[in-house]
């Protein structure tokens, strides 16, 4: 086990950390110095992330020392008590900003923990089949493991979460083997089904995808928020208007600042040489994890590491492409930046499972 530990990726690591303190800083930046927050120095938004860090890291590395591979035996315990938060939540879960995501005065949020769950089913479910998911039955069964829990974390509504599970869903089926004739007819499918999607959908969903082809459809109301994204991410130019000096972001323009928005509080204080510092740990952290699926010993941890990176990816994706306009608002947050709690503690979590996945890859060292 001693030899082992030689694996364990320090620059990981040392990218997530570094992640976590830029993100901290901003926040600190978008709430503090803006006079946001409480009363004492402690009770406050920066604060309490600096203490979601800390817990995070603790849970990484007891999931690095324990062994991946004993969740091929947990995760259908795992899968049904994250079905049955789920279900808690829509009657009992409390209710923020029109959406019931939270349990537990709002300390814990089900849904960020249906992710890792997710992939940890799927990879057990697909590293099994092995060459048989080329069937399409198989790849049905697949899809229902991933479509409760999408449906269910819709209903909150919390649209963006569900299609990250789809997202890893279509990732994780492809990686396995899936064929693209079977994908390609579901997809044709999804695609026909469009205008009754569409009647599905909250009215603030619809109305977040007509401002994104209308910008200027109401200004004051469902399009303000990425109206003063776009504008505080444009001022920022190439270095910033400085730390904690961005117009949009100290003078309230710019709301739900330490979640949904971070990045455009970052695009206007730090400009884009810190946008770069930013993609650029976030691509170091994507490569290591890509790494470690490469060099994962069985299709089990491959297919973990690349449900991991593809929850990162497409979180990043989608909230940066929110604040510059490329894509609707989905209310997505940025990995490991975003303010919260439950999204941080996930995601470091997921990082040790990969960890755990890295000291373990040369089998006999453990015989």
């Amino acid at each position: 086990m001693r030899r082992a530990t030689q694996h364990f990726d320090l620059l990981l690591l040392g990218a997530t950390v570094l992640l976590m303190f830029y993100g901290i800083t901003m926040i600190y930046s978008a709430t503090y110095l803006s006079g946001e927050g409480g009363q004492s120095l402690w009770d406050t938004f920066f604060a309490r992330q600096i203490i979601y860090a800390l817990a995070g890291l603790g849970l990484m590395f007891l999931a690095t020392i324990a062994d991946y591979r004993y969740l091929e035996n947990l995760y259908h315990p795992l899968y049904i008590l994250t079905i049955l938060s789920l279900l808690l939540l829509l009657v009992v879960g409390s209710v923020s900003f029109g959406a019931q995501r939270w349990l537990g005065f709002g300390r814990f949020q089900p849904s960020e923990l249906a992710k890792l769950s997710v992939i940890i089913c799927l990879a057990k479910y697909l590293s099994d089949r092995g060459p048989s998911i080329k069937r399409f039955p198989q790849l049905l069964i697949s899809l229902i493991y991933a479509a409760i829990p999408m449906v269910l974390i819709y209903l909150q509504p919390d649209l963006g979460t569900a299609l990250i599970l789809g997202v890893i869903w279509l990732v994780m089926v492809l990686m396995a083997g899936a064929r693209l004739r079977h994908i390609a007819i579901l997809a044709l499918l999804g695609l026909l089904a469009t205008p009754l999607i569409w009647l599905f959908l909250e009215d603030h969903m619809r109305e977040r995808i007509i401002v994104f082809f209308n910008p200027e459809y109401d200004p004051l109301g469902v399009g303000y928020n990425i109206n003063q994204a776009r504008i505080a991410v444009g001022s920022g130019g190439w270095w910033g208007q400085g730390f904690g000096s961005g117009s949009q972001s100290q003078l309230h323009f710019l709301r739900v600042r330490p979640t949904d928005y971070i990045f455009s509080v970052l695009g206007e204080e730090l400009g884009f040489v810190g946008v770069l510092i930013l993609l650029l740990l976030l691509g170091i952290v994507l490569f290591r994890i890509l790494r470690a699926a490469d060099l994962a010993s069985d299709d089990f941890g491959k297919l973990i590491a690349c449900g991991v990176a593809t929850v990162i990816a497409f979180q990043a994706f989608v909230n940066i492409g929110m604040n510059i306009g490329l894509i609707p608002a989905a209310g997505t947050s940025l990995p490991f930046m975003s303010y919260g709690g439950s999204g941080l503690i996930t995601l470091l979590l997921a990082e040790g499972v990969v960890q755990s996945i890295l000291v373990r890859h040369r089998k006999l060292e453990f015989q």
